[in-house]
């Protein structure tokens, strides 16, 4: 028999994926809507993101289980919003840097533009044209 010392390894096997899917399209939806990763750069973002969680919660208790505007399942926007919640927590992100702020108010599109976006608000570097 073949041996395999993975047993202090991470579970990924134990996920539901059909559940991780629906938190997937609920930020597939949030990035064709917003621009990909927009959530890291919203003023105010933990309580927003509080109240927005809270809010899918209190309808989902409520019976509605379906977002009216999303067309997806109230708990997966629960989902979306610990994830949210949870990244700008261990980064120690309260508010984006002005400037980011500052370009993002006069911008519609925000694929017409590029910045530089610090580490922290990004998994990895990536420049954008700000010529609009």
């Amino acid at each position: 028999l073949g041996r395999k010392f993975d047993s202090e390894k991470l579970r990924w096997d134990l996920l539901p994926i059909e559940i991780i899917e629906q938190v997937v399209k609920v930020l597939s939806d949030g990035a064709k809507k917003y621009a990909d990763d927009n959530w890291k750069i919203v003023p105010n973002a933990t309580n927003r993101y509080y109240a927005a969680m809270m809010r899918h919660i209190t309808d989902w208790r409520k019976g509605d289980i379906i977002d009216k505007d999303a067309k997806d399942h109230h708990l997966a926007h629960v989902i979306c919003n610990a994830i949210f919640l949870l990244w700008l927590d261990q980064h120690k992100v309260s508010e984006p840097p002005q400037h980011i702020l500052n370009v993002a108010s006069k911008v519609k599109n925000l694929d017409d533009i590029t910045v530089q976006i610090p580490a922290q608000f990004q998994h990895e570097e990536k420049e954008v044209d700000l010529s609009v």
